[in-house]
């Protein structure tokens, strides 16, 4: 029974969709089981004599991009059908063949209307200085509808007796809000209308997607699941406010597929060989500047640091170990797999957070979570840099020493070891690291 998860051990953008490319080759099934379409996975592949195709998926789980697998949406998701089914035509379109026998969302994942959107848009311009930063796609107020037991689930959409009037309430409802708010309402006749042809095209999708993924797990099938966003986002243990409406940690993967902790073989965090973050809140060992402008890039390529989702520059700055040990105790993580060493060529010093300092006393983890970081200034460690290009590299051995001691200081920092590091964004472009 062989269940593997994929976290982020940062403020997501860490590079999941590929790892979760890598892994999926070994997978059965690959389960998406937290968020929406506010997260991004890029993912790009490379055939033979065809080139590549980069695919960039917001709701869709990235491993089914592997024909031999399956996709599900667990119950933890909120989704937005017109993302799901452009995504479903964009993927159709690059010769992806996917439609129901190959992809199920869970009866008990909830809708996102485009009352929540304008909800969204609307509560964060009310914040005034006080934003979080968040996506604008209507997240936040499908997990509080979800949350106040008034939310619309999938499963509502099977019943086209009753989901049109439900529709026409939760609009109204939400235009009580907007009005409040100083927004125009929204004319829910016609959001119905739009949700009713949605709800036929989804219920050949919709599915007991926990009951699928318990009995291919008890027929010895690999399942992975698939985490958006990153743990410091989570809802309940992340930098609040500064988070997300879900849990993307592993005990978040359980609940959001509907399974128990027995068939939980490893736990991969993916953490980029820096740190980065979109929107607002702390982030101790961030970088200005030229220094911020070498590890972001230009924007010029996939590879650069912006948001997949919003397309904002990503905040930038050196790892931070602490946050990285928090994140190994927080999910149990039993191994890391680090992504975009490369961009860390051609640096003469590489920086390493690996405590805190505050009112005279060094903390090497967090004395109450990371709610409140303003307190803490990071302690460095400053190591060697290396000047060779990685992206041609393909086996440890190969590696500059100093890109070596790097991967090994951050496995004794993080307490767990480095499986694979990533040198380019291509699929081939990953190293083993030694045992």
């Amino acid at each position: 029974m062989p269940l593997d998860i994929v976290v982020g051990t940062q403020w997501g953008d860490e590079g999941k969709g590929r790892i979760v490319d890598l892994l999926a080759k070994q997978a059965d099934i690959v389960a998406r089981f937290n968020g929406g379409d506010n997260a991004g996975h890029t993912v790009t592949v490379f055939t033979e004599g065809s080139g590549s195709q980069t695919f960039k998926l917001h709701l869709i789980p990235s491993g089914v991009v592997h024909a031999h697998t399956s996709g599900i949406l667990g119950s933890g998701m909120v989704v937005n059908p017109a993302t799901f089914f452009a995504e479903l035509d964009a993927l159709l379109a690059a010769g992806v063949s996917i439609g129901p026998e190959r992809l199920q969302i869970s009866f008990a994942a909830h809708l996102i209307t485009p009352a929540h959107r304008a909800l969204d848009r609307a509560q964060e311009m009310a914040r005034g200085s006080g934003q979080i930063g968040t996506t604008g796609r209507g997240i936040g107020p499908a997990y509080t509808d979800r949350a106040a037991r008034r939310g619309l689930r999938l499963q509502d959409a099977l019943d086209r007796s009753t989901f049109h009037e439900k529709m026409l309430a939760h609009v109204a409802a939400a235009n009580q809000q907007l009005v409040a708010l100083g927004v125009e309402p929204l004319d829910a006749q016609a959001v119905a209308k739009d949700y009713n042809d949605f709800a036929a095209r989804l219920a050949p999708y919709i599915s007991d997607t926990g009951l699928q993924a318990w009995l291919a797990l008890k027929q010895g099938k690999a399942v992975l699941a698939e985490g958006a966003q990153g743990t410091l986002l989570d809802l309940d243990a992340g930098t609040y406010p500064f988070v997300t409406s879900s849990n993307p940690t592993a005990a978040g993967a359980l609940l959001g597929l509907g399974l128990g902790a027995a068939p939980i073989r490893r736990v991969i965090g993916v953490t980029k060989a820096f740190q980065t973050r979109v929107g607002a809140g702390p982030f101790p060992t961030e970088l200005e500047g030229e220094a911020a402008t070498r590890l972001r890039g230009t924007g010029a390529n996939p590879w650069d640091e912006f948001g997949t989702t919003t397309g904002r520059p990503r905040r930038v700055g050196w790892l931070d170990g602490v946050l990285l040990r928090y994140a190994v105790r927080l999910n149990g993580l039993t191994e890391i797999m680090m992504t975009k060493l490369d961009v860390l060529s051609g640096l003469e010093k590489i920086r390493i957070c690996t405590a805190y300092r505050a009112g005279g006393v060094e903390y090497e983890q967090l004395p109450l979570g990371p709610a409140d970081l303003s307190p803490f200034k990071p302690i460095y460690e400053e190591l060697p840099g290396w000047q060779a290009d990685l992206q041609s590299l393909h086996r440890w051995e190969d590696l500059p020493a100093a890109a070596q001691n790097y991967i090994r200081r951050v496995e004794q920092i993080a307490g767990v070891p480095i499986g694979q590091v990533s040198v380019g964004p291509e699929r081939g472009q990953v190293v083993d690291v030694a045992a």
